[in-house]
C-alpha cells in the first residue's frame, strides 16, 4: 500500500514566500541601483564634460569621450545590479562572451561607426563648428556634435543630418571653414567685341574698392580662355573664410551692375543637351 505523505502546507506556503520576499526586495534594492547609479554618471559625466571644456579641448573629443564613458560606466552599473540580485557575474560575462560572435556579426555597422569615431578624433579632419561637405553625396552643413556612433551636421536651411562615423571615415571631404584664408575665383564671359583692357579695368575697380579683400596687391584679373561665342574673364582674390560667402556674392552683384552702366556685353551661353532620337542613338543639341 502506498504510503501518505504528509505535505505541511503552512511551511511550504511560508518558505516561498520569504523567497519571494526576498528575491523582491533584493530587484527592488536593483532598481535603485541603476537608478541612483544613472543619475549618478550624469552628475559624473557634467562635471568631465565642464573640466574638459574648461580645459580647451575639441569639442567632437569631448563629446565622443562623454558618450563612450557613459556606456561604459552604465553597463557598470547594470553588472553590479545583476550581481546584487544572485545572478554570477563571471557565468553572465562568460554567456555574453560565447555569444560575443553572433553580436559582433550583428553589430559589425555599430563597432564600424565607433572605429570611424576614434580615427576621425584621432586624424582630425573636421572639428565641431567647422564647414563640411562629403563628396557624391548632397550632405553638407556646419558639423554640430560628435558621439560615440554619428556625427550631426547642421545645414543652412537648419535641418540636421545624421551620418555614420564609418561612412565619413570612408568618404572623401571637403572642410571649407578648415583655413584662415579662401580664394574667390569668378569667371565672367564678355563679347569678342568688347575692349579687354576696359573690362580689365573695370573689374580691378570694383575689387579695389571691395574693403574685405584681404591682399589688394594679391588681386588677380586675366583672361581664363577663349571659348566659343565668349571671351572667358577671371578674378581672384582672398578673403578671410567668414566674408567667403558675402563677398563673393557681392562682387558679382558689383559686376553685373557695372557691366550694365558700361554696356559691356555678357553674351548667351550655349548649353549641349544630350538626346536619343528615335532609332536609340545619342545627338548633341545646342540650347541657347
Amino acid at each position: 500500500m502506498l504510503s501518505k505523505v504528509n505535505i505541511n502546507w503552512s511551511q511550504l506556503l511560508e518558505k516561498y514566500l520569504d523567497f519571494a520576499f526576498s528575491l523582491m526586495g533584493k530587484l527592488i534594492v536593483s532598481f535603485l541601483i541603476i537608478f541612483i547609479g544613472f543619475k549618478l554618471i550624469k552628475v559624473l559625466i557634467n562635471i568631465i564634460k565642464a573640466a574638459l571644456e574648461k580645459a580647451e579641448i575639441d569639442y567632437g573629443v569631448v563629446s565622443f569621450s562623454c558618450s563612450f564613458i557613459k556606456i561604459a560606466l552604465r553597463c557598470v552599473v547594470i553588472f553590479m545590479a545583476i550581481a546584487h540580485v544572485g545572478v554570477e557575474v563571471s557565468s553572465f560575462i562568460a554567456l555574453l562572451g560565447s555569444a560575443g560572435v553572433a553580436v559582433g556579426l550583428a553589430l559589425q555597422g555599430s563597432l564600424s561607426n565607433v572605429a570611424g569615431g576614434v580615427l576621425l578624433l584621432t586624424l582630425k579632419p573636421f572639428q565641431v563648428g567647422d564647414y563640411i561637405v562629403v563628396s557624391g553625396t548632397d550632405c553638407e552643413g556646419e558639423v554640430a556634435a560628435m558621439d560615440i556612433f554619428y556625427t550631426k551636421l547642421k545645414t543652412i536651411d537648419n535641418r540636421v543630418i545624421v551620418i555614420p562615423n564609418g561612412t565619413l571615415s570612408n568618404s572623401n571631404l571637403v572642410n571649407n571653414t578648415k583655413q584662415d584664408r579662401r580664394l574667390i575665383d569668378i569667371t565672367i564671359g564678355i563679347s569678342y567685341d568688347e575692349d579687354i583692357k576696359e573690362v580689365k579695368q573695370i573689374l580691378s575697380d570694383i575689387a579695389k574698392e571691395e574693403k574685405r579683400i584681404l591682399d589688394q596687391e594679391g588681386i588677380n584679373i586675366f583672361v581664363s580662355s577663349l571659348a566659343d561665342s565668349a571671351v572667358i574673364m577671371g578674378v581672384r582674390c582672398w578673403v578671410s573664410t567668414e566674408d567667403y560667402v558675402a563677398t563673393k556674392w557681392k562682387l558679382n552683384e558689383e559686376i553685373k551692375l557695372r557691366f550694365d552702366e558700361h554696356r559691356i556685353e555678357i553674351p548667351y551661353q550655349k548649353l549641349d543637351v544630350c538626346i536619343k532620337n528615335d532609332a536609340g542613338s545619342t545627338e548633341v543639341v545646342d540650347v541657347e
